[in-house]
């Protein structure tokens, strides 16, 4: 369908949109008759000095102009009395919705009007079928919003103030951030309160007949059975017993395996699997794909939207996509790696499903073809997300398997192994693992009744591990699997614990602060509900039912807050006239005043040292973390710093006398030219260089 078909030939119109990138975008699309303007965003919110929510009559609530914003409004209304026809074309969202809602109410546009377009790319075809298809604004999805909004207004508000009291100024607390932040909690008591379990394992290391590979096969059982080995006692009776014992294969079965692709991206596994390959932060992951979905300047194209809208848990896929997708596996790799029949992935029972999954707008436009014309975070996520979805629509890879019973007088052993009979879509992607799977190798030709030659027989001693800390990935994964939040949530929520200093990172594990203990103890005391996970998950069900025309929303709220506020007033009671101190960190540092160890406190721009004999000793400094690198330019210590954004990278303890700063990581190893400090550039496969002026040594990682 051509644009002037569908009305873009008049010289009146306007386009609104979120943001500059996006209009930028559209505005090619539709030409010089469109006049296309970002909001940039909320235009109106809830104001932030005071509650703004009127409980008392059906929670309605009191929306301002967002300060900053006066002259957008200005320049809005003007051209919107000039237009003959408005078009509201914010995010397909319920967020996109509220704010489609707001620009009518301040343009006195008519709500039955269908004046609200959804564009899921932003592509030529994507915006002709958005502007083709103009609807009503969608009041269910407006007031899903606001109920989510003013419940976490009034959990903000009404909490916040008790936390004041009860723990430390300045704390504020949030309904979803609580859940993250008890998930974190609980996560460190199970680590702390752990008991490892000694355990042992028998490995032996054969060889058949007919080849000199070494396999290794594990102990199982005896006479069929299976049996523990608790200790070391137990391990030396076994080995006693097959110390001159002959290992013969007894059984050996034989299959096929077929391993499935991972399905195209929703945003979830989007920031889960950016956060395991790229090691990026989900906020990280949300910026790149915000901008890859809005418009980019490629070489040869203009402005183009590479990928469908970022904001989704859905699974599925249009026709035309994997019609795309199928043309250039066949061009590619060849017939056969395309499957039988369409490949279909299932959603999840609560997944709106309003979108399609993440996915290259074009799928004939490779990442090669645009890497020249986007920055190094477009370029890794727009390959990632490329991959991912191009792998979802090709063949299954086939391992041929096979699994080796032996018995060594009664002992029982197993060895496992597979080749790959047919690489399918592993040929291009294989999803990336928390920990590695243990599918076995290739195994020598062996056949049943064969005895084996024995090289080596280990008893080795194990030791149960505790639940590893949350990272970004495992959070995301856990908050998503028990319904707690949505797409749009997980980056907020993670980037909210941490700057409000409930949580911290330690490499790529979240650890909570002490700060964040005391408040998630205060909390499961006297606010149950607002940390229960199946409490939370069931207000995010009632607010999809809102979505759906189910629930009304005002009675959604009135539910909540009945319960909320007699628990709020029954905490103030118990905790009248009492306050829960935060423990401080005790360091090595000694104060120069009066000898005590300094403690970490936390204010308002953070941690710092202060010395505990407070009032009497006032001393207080910054808090440095050394690196164990010294300054090639001076010899002074490198500390660890941070950015005013909050970026880390190394400097001189000298600063300002020293101007030594590097984002390369300072570590244990010595210039073999210079003897300075070697710092490690790039990732795994990066290389370690000298910064000591004039020496120029550098060293590739890759092969180590």
């Amino acid at each position: 369908m051509e644009l002037e078909r569908i009305g873009f030939n008049k010289m009146s119109n306007l386009v609104i949109v979120e943001s500059p990138a996006k209009a930028k975008t559209i505005k090619k699309y539709l030409g010089g008759n469109y006049e296309v303007i970002a909001s940039m965003g909320h235009i109106r919110d809830l104001p932030k000095s005071k509650l703004g929510v009127d409980i008392e009559h059906g929670f309605a609530p009191l929306y301002m102009d967002i300060k900053g914003k006066e002259e957008l409004i200005k320049e809005l209304q003007k051209e919107a009395k000039k237009s003959e026809k408005i078009y509201l074309a914010t995010d397909p969202d319920r967020e996109g919705e509220a704010i489609s809602w707001h620009l009518a109410q301040l343009l006195n546009l008519d709500l039955n009007e269908e004046n609200r377009v959804a564009f899921n790319e932003i592509t030529k075809s994507g915006i002709e079928a958005g502007m083709s298809n103009p609807r009503k604004i969608n009041i269910n999805l407006v007031n899903a919003q606001q109920a989510r909004r003013i419940l976490d207004r009034i959990v903000g508000y009404k909490l916040s103030p008790f936390l004041w009291k009860k723990v430390r100024r300045g704390l504020s607390a949030g309904r979803v951030q609580s859940v993250a932040v008890r998930l974190i909690v609980d996560r460190e008591n199970e680590i702390r309160n752990f008991v490892p379990q000694e355990y042992w394992s028998i490995d032996a290391k054969l060889t058949a007949p007919s080849s000199r590979k070494v396999f290794q096969a594990k102990f199982s059982g005896i006479d069929g059975k299976k049996v523990e080995i608790p200790n070391k006692e137990k391990a030396d009776e076994i080995l006693e017993r097959i110390k001159d014992a002959k290992f013969v294969v007894t059984g050996i079965k034989k299959s096929v395996h077929r391993k499935t692709p991972a399905a195209p991206f929703t945003t979830s596994t989007m920031q889960q699997e950016a956060s395991r390959r790229l090691g990026f932060q989900a906020r990280r992951t949300m910026k790149a794909a915000q901008e890859l979905y809005e418009g980019v300047e490629v070489k040869g194209m203009g402005a183009v939207g590479l990928i469908t809208y970022m904001r989704t848990d859905s699974l599925r896929i249009s026709e035309e996509a994997r019609a795309a997708a199928y043309k250039f596996i066949e061009e590619k790799y060849g017939k056969n790696y395309i499957p039988d029949s369409p490949r279909i992935f299932k959603s999840k029972s609560n997944a709106q499903d309003a979108h399609e999954a993440i996915r290259p707008s074009m799928p004939e436009i490779t990442p090669d073809m645009v890497k020249d014309s986007l920055t190094s975070d477009q370029y890794k996520l727009y390959k990632l997300i490329w991959e991912r979805f191009i792998a979802s629509q090709m063949a299954n890879a086939l391992l041929d398997t096979v699994s080796v019973d032996i018995d060594a007088n009664g002992c029982n052993f197993k060895a496992s192994g597979y080749s790959v009979k047919f690489d399918g879509f592993t040929a291009l992607y294989e999803e990336a693992k928390d920990e590695d799977d243990e599918e076995g190798t290739e195994l020598p030709p062996i056949e049943k009744g064969d005895v084996l030659k024995v090289k080596a027989l280990d008893g080795n001693q194990h030791f149960t591990q505790p639940p590893a800390r949350f990272t970004e990935a495992s959070l995301i994964k856990t908050l998503e699997e028990n319904g707690i939040g949505r797409p749009s949530t997980y980056a907020p929520t993670i980037t909210t614990i941490i700057s409000r200093l409930y949580v911290e990172r330690e490499g790529k594990q979240l650890k909570p602060t002490a700060l964040g203990e005391v408040t998630t103890d205060l909390m499961k005391q006297h606010f149950k509900n607002i940390v229960d996970v199946k409490f939370t998950a069931k207000m995010e069900t009632d607010l999809d039912e809102v979505e759906l025309g189910k629930k009304d929303w005002v009675n959604t709220l009135d539910e909540f807050y009945g319960d909320f506020s007699k628990i709020l007033s029954t905490a103030e009671e118990a905790m009248d006239g009492k306050r829960v101190k935060v423990p401080d960190e005790e360091t090595d540092v000694v104060c120069e005043l009066c000898g005590r160890k300094m403690v970490i406190k936390i204010g308002r721009f953070g941690k710092f040292l202060a010395c505990p004999g407070f009032p009497e000793c006032k001393n207080t400094k910054k808090l440095v973390q050394e690196t164990g690198g010294l300054c090639p330019l001076c010899g002074g210590k490198v500390l660890q710093k941070k950015s005013k954004k909050g970026k880390k990278y190394f400097g001189c303890e000298k600063n300002p006398e020293c101007s030594f700063m590097t984002w390369n990581t300072p570590t244990a190893e010595k210039c073999p030219s210079c003897g300075s400090t070697l710092f490690k550039k790039g990732g795994r496969a990066g290389k370690l260089v000298c910064e000591k002026p004039g020496c120029g040594y550098e060293r590739s990682l890759k092969n180590e």
